[in-house]
């Protein structure tokens, strides 16, 4: 399976910036599909706000296959220091905010550390799709963001010269720095989670 999953990342790298072609969004449809993540397809990656989330009791969780679909859109996207936007580049907290804006409907905090205290604390084994990770990149907790996106691997905007990609768990960099896992939960839980404006 990782074989197959460090094919699909390749091909998806590779036309992050263009439209998907037919065969890129078959691979993706498919991998999605054997992961169980794959409810409704994303036809256009460009960034668009999609349908808000109505139901308040439903959890973000319950979006993870738009949420991965919308990550793996953004691969390839620049990092940059404040950055909140394809078009100009985003830094960690700013692609994790701008994901779940656009997804879900969701205006998580700004800052890495904020968006811990927002959302509710999980342990590493309970891992799911959508769930955000965290790391002490800077000598301080929270001071990175990714989003989980299964299979060990998460999906984060990494540092100044970087691009948005998606790293492994395991790898002993991201091991050593962990700080834990976190679950946006519904609005009446996130602690300071709030609507997208309309």
């Amino acid at each position: 399976m990782s074989r197959w999953f460090c094919a699909l990342l390749l091909a998806c790298a590779s036309a992050a910036q263009a439209a998907p072609d037919a065969e890129n969004s078959e691979i993706m449809d498919r991998w999605l599909a054997e992961q169980g993540l794959l409810l409704t397809r994303i036809e256009d990656m460009g960034y668009e706000v999609v349908d808000k989330v109505t139901d308040r009791a439903q959890t973000v969780a319950d979006q993870a296959a738009d949420l991965v679909n919308s990550t793996m859109g953004f691969l390839g996207v620049p990092y940059k220091f404040g950055g909140s936007s394809a078009a100009t580049g985003f830094d960690c907290s700013g692609f994790v905010r701008a994901v779940y804006e656009q997804t879900v409907g969701l205006l998580l905090p700004r800052r890495a550390e904020q968006q811990a205290a927002a959302t509710r604390s999980i342990d590493r084994k309970e891992l799911r799709p959508g769930d955000l990770v965290f790391f002490n990149t800077m000598r301080r907790n929270f001071s990175h963001v990714g989003i989980y996106v299964g299979d060990d691997k998460f999906i984060h905007a990494p540092h100044s010269g970087s691009r948005v990609r998606l790293d492994d768990l395991g790898r002993a960099y991201w091991t050593r720095r962990f700080n834990g896992a976190r679950r946006v939960t519904p609005l009446e839980d996130a602690g300071g989670t709030q609507s997208a404006p309309q």
